[in-house]
């Protein structure tokens, strides 16, 4: 009896210590003390509800957007939830809510500060966008914030495990296409290209120099052949092929720029990463992967889907909406549907293929 008492304590006191150290290690929400927080910027392919709360006509926070995961409208443009919601996901990380959201009290674990319509000049859409530049701004507030409840030292180490992820550029090109051509101005198409590129490693620089050290940016989706380009911008269903030219430049300038950065700034890591290949093998062959259509969109109007008003909010209150939206690479116009998003995540998240130098979970364990 004494020898089964002893064994009872003993293992009382292995679980205790077991509790012990698990209690230390993660916290009181279950999260590990040291995470890695997830900064997002760019436009509507990352917007998790910014434009709800100022007046602008670029919003998704209306039904059927939203409808297939969070079953109501958040303001994400897509049925239901993004890349940065996964790599948040598999970074063991909450949601992460945007900035502007009233009651966002705990930033420590990272920020949506994404605008749908935004670009990384100032002059697109200038009035009813957050600008790239403002979204840098935004975290600098934000870093403000967190010096003051952490300390300085926490805080500088928070930031510097932390990964910026950056989806931006398609609104500059295609504002100068859908909107106002004269910005392109007396620009050649190199030196366009080399202006919004500036303007985006600009904002990289300026997140170093508050103590970022870890980057992922997607280059440009085949603009040209989205359901938008075919039925919007061409009105043909054939390839908006004019854009092309700047789509090229920019993915090819875009990896030579963090090439550079790397080499420019101590300590900087960065995740180049080719959404472009991706999404034009799922729009060419569909079923490969596991798709139906591969070029209308599940939600919108006229050719291909391309006209951009799903839901009715915009342009006309009549629109067609797909049964099953599972089997569609597009959701709507520009956007695509959440199976695609995942299937990306994944990818970029421990893949290589799409991902160099470093894939997202290498950026992650710093």
């Amino acid at each position: 009896m004494a020898n089964i008492r002893y064994i009872q304590i003993l293992v009382f006191a292995l679980c205790s210590s077991l509790l012990i150290i698990t209690t230390q290690s993660h916290g009181h929400s279950g999260l590990p003390k040291r995470h890695a927080p997830l900064f997002i910027l760019g436009d509507s392919v990352f917007e998790a509800g910014n434009n709800n709360y100022f007046n602008t006509t670029a919003r998704a926070n209306y039904k059927p957007y939203g409808e297939t995961y969070f079953k109501y409208p958040t303001g994400r443009f897509s049925d239901g939830r993004q890349v940065p919601d996964f790599i948040a996901q598999y970074a063991k990380l909450p949601l992460i809510p945007p900035y502007l959201q009233p009651d966002l009290h705990d930033l420590s674990y990272g920020v949506n500060f994404a605008s749908a319509g935004s670009g990384a000049l100032d002059g697109t859409r200038q009035g009813s966008v957050i600008s790239l530049k403002t979204q840098l701004s935004n975290f600098k507030i934000v870093r403000k914030s967190l010096r003051k409840k952490l300390g300085d030292e926490k805080a500088k180490s928070l930031l510097s495990r932390a990964v910026y992820f950056f989806n931006t550029g398609s609104n500059d090109y295609l504002f100068a296409f859908d909107t106002d051509p004269t910005v392109l101005g007396s620009y050649s198409q190199q030196e366009y290209v080399d202006l919004v590129i500036g303007n985006m490693t600009a904002v990289v620089e300026g997140i170093y120099k508050r103590g970022g050290r870890n980057f992922a940016l997607l280059d440009l989706w085949p603009m040209a052949c989205l359901p938008y380009g075919r039925g919007t911008l061409q009105k043909k269903g054939a390839c908006f092929d004019t854009i092309t030219p700047y789509v090229t430049l920019h993915n090819k300038g875009l990896a030579n720029a963090l090439q550079k950065l790397e080499k420019k700034l101590e300590g900087f890591r960065y995740s180049f990463i080719s959404s472009n290949e991706f999404l034009t093998k799922r729009m060419n062959n569909p079923s490969k992967y596991g798709f139906v259509e591969g070029k209308v969109a599940c939600c919108g109007s006229g050719p291909y889907g391309g006209i951009f008003n799903c839901g009715g909010m915009k342009i006309s209150k009549k629109y067609n909406l797909c049964k099953n939206v599972s089997e569609y690479v597009f959701f709507d116009s520009s956007h695509p549907t959440e199976r695609v998003y995942e299937q990306f995540a994944k990818k970029i998240w421990s893949g290589n293929s799409i991902t160099a130098p470093y894939n997202l979970k290498a950026l992650f364990e710093n």
